[in-house]
């Protein structure tokens, strides 16, 4: 791979997660019946992340919940054309709660759509609301996150690499090229 671009560094993240915190906040009038379920790999650190700011903010903790998704990530379509949902990974009940779905890269939308199947097996939940950091566009289905880090435009070929210290040890996005 090649690096064509740094779209995000670590305080460019940083100001994302701030202002995506403060949106939450706002359009749900604080954090009251709130849960962040953070989408396997990135969209965990990343849920964390918001959760910590949510706190700082507001000074109530928000739970966060991890919701595994195998085979699929909606940035490397090669990997699997459909997404198999582990349905196992959440075992708490988010009836009647305001659920943010969280994660690094919206693409296609089809890993939002295997997590919105999941979340019904969960509960009813009161509202479902997405948060990611890189929107690039090319949906195939009608989805659209509520919240943005940045859009960005990319060509199909083109691969959005997010990287969370957690994860990866440095808190970067780039797009990348094939050689």
């Amino acid at each position: 791979m090649k690096t064509k671009a740094v779209i995000l560094d670590e305080k460019a993240i940083q100001r994302a997660i701030t202002r995506i915190a403060n949106e939450i906040i706002e359009r749900n009038k604080g954090v009251e019946d709130l849960v962040l379920v953070g989408i396997k790999t990135r969209g965990v650190p990343f849920a964390q992340r918001l959760a910590k700011k949510i706190l700082e903010i507001e000074g109530e903790k928000v739970p966060v919940l991890t919701l595994d998704i195998t085979l699929y990530r909606d940035d490397l379509t090669e990997v699997n054309e459909e997404p198999v949902v582990n349905r196992k990974e959440i075992d708490q009940d988010v009836t009647d709660k305001i659920v943010v779905l969280v994660d690094d890269v919206i693409f296609t939308g089809r890993t939002v759509r295997a997590a919105l199947d999941a979340l019904v097996d969960m509960g009813r939940a009161r509202k479902v609301q997405l948060a990611v950091l890189i929107d690039r566009g090319h949906r195939e289905l009608p989805i659209r996150p509520d919240y943005v880090g940045k859009n960005v435009p990319t060509s199909k070929s083109e691969i959005v690499n997010v990287n969370f210290k957690e994860v990866d040890g440095l808190d970067l996005v780039v797009i990348s090229t094939k050689r």
